[in-house]
């Protein structure tokens, strides 16, 4: 794989998608209930850092629910430096450290509640079988995996992209173009916002993309295009 610092290209991007949670197990809808992974997420976390190891990481994003925090930090393990969640308001000025040396042995990694999964509104908690069951097949997999649709007092994956890209524009995309490489641990529905942009797909295209539990996509922009490795 090419290095950061190849003329011509970005950083490159690696987005991962939690482990599995205790409710994908469950076949529950989870959306912002702050779930654990299950140890099945565990494992797949702990196979994804095995596969993302040879690549030197610059920076850390994860939403801001538990899933997608633990999923990156026990993908760093087999990491030789240290994630280190950057705190919020006040709390940073105490957690700041004081050693130059140390801080070379470090990952900042920042949890922005802008990368979380999409809110699943009254489905949250509910069983996804029974719900296809009481709505019908087409019109649940219309809130999973469409543009526009909402389930009921829920988010769309377009309301959930309008928080989500921004956020990748603002924050992440000026790292990568300073060939900085960038690790993502988040969910379905906010990867598939930014994958949905990296790839140029329609809103038509959207509800075939899915992006599975646990298995790293690698991005790298090559000649003002984004490539998936």
């Amino acid at each position: 794989m090419a290095t950061k610092a190849e003329a011509g290209k970005s950083g490159i991007l690696i987005l991962l998608r939690h482990g599995a949670s205790i409710w994908n197990d469950k076949n529950i809808f989870t959306g912002w209930v702050d779930i654990p992974l299950s140890s099945k997420g565990v494992k797949e976390s702990l196979k994804a850092g095995e596969i993302i190891s040879q690549i030197p990481i610059d920076f850390i994003f994860t939403s801001a629910l538990i899933r997608a925090q633990m999923t990156a930090m026990l993908a760093m393990l087999n990491s030789s430096k240290v994630p280190f969640v950057i705190p919020s308001g006040n709390l940073k000025e105490w957690a700041t450290m004081h050693s130059k040396e140390t801080w070379k042995e470090m990952i900042p990694m920042r949890c922005a509640w802008q990368l979380n999964e999409r809110m699943y509104g009254q489905l949250q908690g509910m069983n996804k079988e029974e719900m296809r069951k009481k709505f019908g097949e087409e019109q649940v997999h219309k809130w999973r995996r469409s543009f526009d649709q909402a389930p009921p007092s829920g988010e769309s994956l377009k309301m959930t992209s309008e928080r989500t890209l921004p956020y990748f524009q603002e924050e992440i995309l000026p790292l990568l173009e300073q060939h900085k490489n960038v690790f993502i641990s988040a969910h379905g529905n906010s990867l598939r916002s930014i994958v949905m942009m990296l790839d140029r797909l329609s809103p038509e295209q959207v509800p075939q993309l899915e992006i599975p539990t646990g298995i790293p996509w690698i991005y790298q922009k090559e000649e003002g295009r984004w490539k998936r490795k």
